[in-house]
């Protein structure tokens, strides 16, 4: 087996606690290994403005690949390196489609913060403080490229209201799921966690089969099948744990801890 030199992991549900906290033991062993030479990287659908808390376990590189991998942001020094991002002109043909749904309404993540309809009440992971939206107004005025397209309907039910979406958008964008209660999360097109994932780690000159990665929802699908280890969480979506090469305990058990420890050596006289 190839040795492990990069170590990848979602946030919610994942590397953080049910509180949306990273524990002692979790930040603890993370940071071992940086000291035996393996990188770390976090892959996350959360916007730039939610991982700036995290700053201190983002390694030497100071980097999280946000938005399923749409913005790689520099989260110590607070700003976006890079980004695939959806063009305003795009976005206003997505809505045009979309808007055939009954009470869609949207919201959307940017560069420099977010944008959303004036009736889009959206929410926050635990852990993080509330935060208004940058601007406000029809989706199709956003000011910026977008990494994250929300859409939300409250008159359809949550699988009629994501197919429908999967119909309309066809190949214009990518439609992924990271967390429950039928929030549609509208990405580039072929911009997915894995992808983002190989880039960086090539960039690192590190293959797949050195990289371990961790998630719990279907949009860790990609990331995990494309490492050479794909760890799920125990409490996992049951699509990843079907695809997961291997399980770990919950994430509110500190299971990526657990799985990590595995990698490092024992303390003399353990």
């Amino acid at each position: 087996m190839s040795p492990v030199r990069l170590v990848a992991s979602d946030l919610d549900g994942t590397l953080l606690d049910d509180a949306g906290a990273l524990t002692e033991r979790t930040a603890r062993t993370w940071r071992a290994l940086w000291d035996h030479e393996i990188e770390t990287v976090l892959v996350t659908a959360r916007p730039p403005r939610w991982v700036d808390a995290l700053a201190g376990i983002t390694g030497a590189h100071g980097v999280v690949l946000c938005l399923n991998g749409a913005f790689v942001y520099d989260a110590a020094n607070r700003r976006v390196r890079s980004h695939h991002a959806i063009a305003p002109g795009t976005v206003q043909e997505i809505a045009a489609r979309l808007r055939q749904i009954p009470g869609i309404r949207f919201s959307a993540e940017l560069a420099g913060g977010a944008h959303r309809e004036p009736d889009y009440l959206g929410g926050t992971p635990a852990g993080v403080l509330r935060t208004e939206a940058a601007s406000v107004g029809p989706i199709e005025e956003v000011p910026g490229p977008v990494g994250k397209l929300l859409a939300r309907s409250d008159e359809l039910g949550e699988r009629e209201f994501l197919a429908r979406v999967r119909v309309l958008l066809g190949d214009m964008a990518l439609l992924s799921t990271s967390c429950e209660g039928g929030l549609a999360e509208i990405g580039p097109s072929g911009v997915t966690k894995a992808r983002a994932l190989e880039t960086w780690c090539a960039d690192l000159g590190i293959s797949a089969g050195e990289v371990w990665a961790f998630g719990d929802m279907p949009n860790d699908i990609p990331m995990l099948e494309w490492a050479g280890t794909g760890w799920a969480v125990a409490n996992a979506h049951p699509d990843v744990l079907a695809v997961a090469d291997r399980v770990c305990a919950e994430n509110s058990a500190d299971g990526v801890a657990e799985a990590l420890e595995s990698l490092l050596p024992e303390p003399a006289g353990a």
